[in-house]
């Protein structure tokens, strides 16, 4: 009763209504003329997303100061009330919890970096560009779902911050910003793989080649936060035989936002180039009858293994 006897006198005396609200409302317009001159200042001349990264560092820096102000005019008083406060904490600390581990996972943004507005992540199942950062959560713009190859769906997605301590993050953008992406070809077993398998080499050198030389510039930047190397950065075409065909694997370094304009470009120039060769065909699922005495190989026929035995040996 001492306690809350002190914050009533503290709170609630005649000074206290003739003067407090009166250096609680110059505080704020204070406040705000300082953050109205901060950003005319440091915005001036700016891209977007500096612009943004402005805004929210002024604000990070205003707004707790303003509280603690006025905060101050308020609780002239506060020593005699700290006792209160601080069981008032820590009953808060239980009831809040979700909101005090995303404020927390704010913090761990900010220290840690574990991206940034405008990477492309994953946490958990959800994929997307950042596109907001606050105190108890972030913002995404989604990508895939229900839509092919990466690519933005429209839908806002609003994340806790909590989930970074819970939940598996990939960064599509951190390291040397390229992600590496395959290209299955499949022909069948009648075809000239051989000849193929240059084709789509060259068609892979067109397009990755000049990607590659800037990728490697990226890596030996990136190798000095992170230990990622690669031996090899230029496409390259594996060969591996499935049921109905034999598949030829196009594997190319691309950057996480034109995945699918790249697949489209090499997807269409080897259509065009086996068009114009007749002695390769694209496999698929089919059923056919197959006659090993008519069409296998000589020496797998059935006149080849089943010969007429030597006279007098009926």
């Amino acid at each position: 009763m001492d306690i809350l006897n002190s914050i009533s006198d503290t709170l609630f005396n005649g000074q206290f209504l003739e003067s407090k609200v009166f250096y609680s409302l110059l505080a704020l317009v204070v406040f705000w003329l300082i953050r109205r001159l901060l950003l005319m200042v440091f915005l001036r001349d700016r891209d977007v997303q500096v612009q943004y990264r402005i805004r929210k560092t002024v604000a990070y820096i205003t707004y707790p100061l303003a509280f603690l102000v006025i905060g101050r005019i308020w609780f002239a008083g506060f020593e005699a009330v700290s006792t209160y406060l601080g069981l008032l904490s820590a009953g808060l600390a239980i009831a809040l919890q979700t909101p005090l581990v995303n404020l927390a996972g704010w913090a761990f943004i900010l220290w840690r970096q574990p991206f940034k507005v405008g990477d492309r992540i994953q946490i958990g199942s959800e994929r997307g560009d950042v596109i907001d950062q606050r105190i108890f959560m972030f913002s995404l713009m989604e990508i895939g779902n229900w839509v092919d190859a990466d690519q933005s769906t429209g839908r806002v997605i609003h994340i806790p911050n909590g989930k970074i301590f819970n939940e598996v993050l990939a960064n599509y953008s951190q390291g040397f910003q390229h992600i590496w992406n395959e290209i299955p070809v499949l022909v069948t077993f009648e075809s000239d793989w051989r000849k193929a398998k240059q084709l789509l080499n060259e068609i892979a050198q067109r397009h990755g080649t000049s990607l590659s030389e800037s990728a490697a510039r990226k890596l030996r930047e990136a190798a000095k936060k992170f230990m990622i190397f690669y031996s090899k950065l230029t496409p390259v075409v594996y060969t591996t035989v499935k049921d109905c065909g034999v598949m030829l694997t196009i594997r190319y370094l691309c950057e996480p936002r034109q995945r699918r304009g790249t697949e489209q470009a090499i997807w269409e120039e080897i259509l065009d180039a086996f068009a114009a060769h007749d002695d390769i065909d694209f496999a698929y699922p089919t059923q056919r009858f197959y006659r090993n005495d008519a069409e296998g190989k000589p020496g797998t026929r059935p006149d080849a293994i089943f010969v007429e035995a030597p006279p007098g040996e009926a």
